[in-house]
């Protein structure tokens, strides 16, 4: 099901997948799974990881949604003109948008699911909003200046310095993007959020590396409050597209949202 998201002066696109069959015992009926996708992504994602991720986690009984920042896939606006604090103020939107559209339904749980830039976007959400439960993890940045600088590389960064933007993939890059990854450190914010956390880390993943999870891992188990469950998914780069990968990857994310829900739901 697409649906359009009014932001500021225009839509962001997204997806809805409700599960076809919820049974009134099933402990997952109540539970929304927000996907925030990564640096110049989409709701798609590469080799159609978030559209197979929301297909299969729908199954047990959730509602997935998926949607593309403003420049992104099918909407619109320009990536990255406001910075990476636009990019959180749009996640608070989409959620406000699950939030309304859930009105007069049961009190419902929302989860965050964030992969790579999405990955701390959504801690930093989660660190300022009150009702986000639960969130999971997938190779998700740490630093965001120092990761997206590597992955444009510093003769891009150099150029948006210069001469006030530069051109990245067909994404033309504001040198105020850059500095606007200055003013958020998720690795500190995790502290900030007390709910359970699931992080899931591809050992072959040349984009950002391994120690990632290891760095948040530290920092969400020093918190009074909250689980936070860890796996390193073999063969899995950083969009884990290796069949197997992938598999263990969904699996792992499935069977965490079940234990999270007291469900007895069998893992994909």
């Amino acid at each position: 099901m697409c649906r359009t998201v009014g932001f500021d002066q225009y839509e962001l696109a997204a997806t809805i997948h409700e599960p076809e069959l919820v049974r009134k015992d099933d402990s997952l009926a109540d539970t929304t799974l927000l996907i925030c996708h990564g640096f110049v992504g989409n709701r798609i994602g590469v080799d159609r990881l978030f559209v197979k991720a929301a297909r299969d986690l729908a199954v047990s009984g959730l509602t997935v949604v998926r949607f593309d920042y403003g420049g992104c896939g099918e909407s619109e606006g320009d990536y990255g003109a406001g910075g990476l604090e636009l990019l959180v103020r749009q996640t608070r939107e989409v959620l406000a948008y699950v939030r309304c559209r859930e009105q007069g339904r049961a009190a419902r749980r929302v989860i965050l699911l964030g992969h790579s830039l999405g990955g701390a976007v959504s801690v930093i959400t989660a660190s300022l909003e009150q009702n986000i439960d639960g969130l999971i993890l997938w190779a998700p940045v740490p630093r965001p200046f120092e990761d997206i600088v590597r992955i444009v590389g510093e003769q891009g960064y150099e150029e948006a310095v210069q001469y006030g933007r530069t051109d990245h993939r067909g994404y033309s890059l504001q040198e105020t993007f850059f500095q606007s990854l200055h003013a958020y450190d998720p690795l500190q914010q995790a502290g900030q959020f007390d709910g359970d956390v699931l992080l899931l880390h591809g050992n072959r993943d040349e984009v950002i590396p391994l120690d990632s999870l290891f760095h948040y891992e530290r920092e969400f188990r020093l918190r009074k409050s909250g689980h936070c469950e860890t796996e390193i998914i073999v063969r899995g780069d950083h969009t884990f597209s290796a069949q197997d990968a992938y598999q263990r990857l969904v699996g792992r994310t499935s069977s965490w949202l079940s234990v999270f829900a007291g469900s007895e739901t069998v893992a994909i």
